[in-house]
């Protein structure tokens, strides 16, 4: 599957208010769903002593579909591609390394 299809697949499975005219909605959810990706890393690393077992890595896998899902909602209501997102983010990475500029922050590196 690309995200071509991807993107398709998930945008049939949302309901949510304003389908079609809400970017907020996926937005938050996209927000909400990192964040439990990020608390679930932290309960590893406190109760686990960080150790990753499979359980808890199928734990991870179900909350980054959930990110990967918001993410595909909220480009398709913003008229934007995964693919294209995917491959711009890429070529923005390769210039940075190119050019010396993965270390450090701003985002016009």
């Amino acid at each position: 599957m690309d995200f071509k299809e991807y993107q398709k697949k998930a945008w049939e499975t949302a309901i949510y208010p304003n389908k079609g005219k809400n970017f907020i909605y996926p937005a938050l959810g996209l927000g909400g769903e990192s964040g439990e990706v990020l608390e679930k890393i932290k309960k590893i690393l406190r109760d686990e002593k960080s150790l990753l077992t499979e359980e808890k890595k199928e734990e991870l896998l179900n909350e980054m579909g959930d990110v990967l899902w918001y993410l595909a909602a909220l480009s398709t209501e913003l008229n934007l591609n995964l693919d294209d997102i995917a491959k711009k983010n890429l070529e923005k990475l390769k210039s940075r390394k190119e050019r010396g500029k993965l270390h450090g922050s701003g985002d016009k590196r």
